[in-house]
């Protein structure tokens, strides 16, 4: 008995280096315990393996917990070296990143990378390089102008009727190409005051149909705040729809809750806005947390940001449109990768975006094809792309090209 007692004392304090990121986040200090205790069926292969390595003594209810996960994501260069080896670029990034995009990573998305090459894509997404540090003249901290259209903390105010509302600047993880580096993972926490003035706003504002709550991401916040925030928003006469953008089922599948999915139905009609960026982040974990939510009734789209070496061809994105649709998530947007800081190991030419939708148009079915957009910068807006199929448009006819080459004419004069 005190020889487990032990043990477990000994692993602990370890383990505040290896999971925790520091001995001020709740949950710092948590105590695990036997390995006996984890029945392996309900968590993958994979992430059994990584739980019996690192996290020795924690059982699968704190695995599933959501909020130990958040407590032990990797979140400095000490605790990720203890269960990856680091490249010299990974390593002189993070020792760089004070003022920048913060690291982390959770157990779980940790998991999926941790005994893979620096070139592996889910790393990429989450592993900071050297490159990031490099910035071109034409990239901005805030690309899109989203700070030209807040009339108040929190809203972006861009399209005639509808609102973005952006309630934490927290996420489970970290992608090294975020829109809004600039701002997510600070300490600039919006107040209750703050959220008041944004319902107000939105109130006030008759013409808004449709309300985006982003961040960071809403799904880090707890039941209940999420509860009063959908509540409130959910009173206003005139909205229609809110939706919620979150990669929480990508990268903390844990936290689709049962008593998250009860919180969530009573704000129908309610859309949830996924984010993938490779096929392999659909694991049994994702898909059982997608499935959840769709039999929650939500419907379901996914945003994709267009990734050199990530998802930049026609097989892998396919692949991914294909396996979105069978966790009951329909394509929905193909992003263009912003011009945000550091971001030019990332981005491809708009070339590239055009040839992959050429590549899928005709060649799979029509819900597998998103549509390709560039958020222009300066707050310009979502400007959709298609390959020009177009060949010759008269007052008499349209001659196009269809996926094959092959010329087709459709009359423009009705006789």
């Amino acid at each position: 008995m005190n020889a487990n007692k032990n043990e477990a004392t000994a692993h602990h304090c370890e383990s505040r280096l290896v999971g925790c990121s520091s001995d001020e986040e709740p949950g710092a200090k948590t105590m695990f315990f036997s390995q006996i205790e984890i029945p392996n069926q309900l968590v993958s292969n994979r992430s059994a393996e990584f739980m019996r390595r690192y996290f020795p003594l924690t059982t699968t209810e704190s695995w599933n917990d959501w909020k130990w996960q958040l407590r032990n994501a990797y979140t400095s260069l000490e605790s990720l070296s203890k269960i990856m080896r680091l490249s010299q670029k990974e390593i002189m990034a993070i020792n760089n990143l004070k003022g920048r995009l913060p690291l982390r990573i959770t157990p779980y998305f940790a998991s999926l990378i941790y005994d893979t090459r620096p070139s592996h894509p889910l790393r990429r997404n989450v592993v900071p390089v050297v490159e990031e540090l490099l910035e071109s003249s034409r990239e901005q901290s805030d690309p899109l102008h989203e700070k030209m259209f807040s009339p108040v903390k929190g809203i972006v105010h861009r399209y005639p009727d509808r609102v973005l509302f952006t309630v934490t600047q927290v996420c489970s993880n970290y992608c090294r190409y975020c829109t809004r580096s600039h701002s997510v993972g600070k300490l600039d926490k919006p107040g209750r005051q703050d959220y008041e003035r944004a319902f107000n706003y939105i109130a006030s504002h008759k013409e808004v149909r449709d309300v985006l709550i982003s961040g960071g991401d809403p799904l880090t916040l707890s039941d209940d705040m999420l509860d009063y925030i959908l509540s409130n928003i959910r009173k206003i006469e005139h909205v229609e729809i809110i939706r919620i953008g979150t990669r929480v089922p990508v990268v903390l599948p844990q936290r689709i809750t049962d008593g998250l999915i009860s919180v969530l139905r009573r704000y129908h009609p309610l859309y949830i806005s996924l984010h993938f960026s490779h096929p392999s982040e659909i694991t049994t974990e994702c898909e059982k947390a997608c499935n959840k939510l769709a039999d929650g009734g939500f419907p379901l789209g996914s945003q994709t940001v267009l990734l050199k070496g990530i998802n930049d061809n026609v097989p892998v994105m396919k692949e991914l449109m294909h396996k979105l649709l069978k966790i009951r998530v329909r394509p929905y947007y193909l992003y263009q990768c912003d011009l945000i800081p550091g971001s030019g190991h990332f981005r491809t030419s708009v070339r590239k975006g055009l040839e992959i939708i050429k590549g899928l148009r005709g060649f799979t079915s029509g819900y597998a094809v998103p549509t390709f957009v560039v958020d222009a910068p300066g707050g310009g807006g979502k400007i959709p792309l298609l390959p020009n199929y177009v060949v010759e448009h008269t007052n008499e006819h349209i001659v196009m090209r269809n996926y094959k080459g092959v010329i087709c004419e459709y009359p423009e004069k009705q006789s």
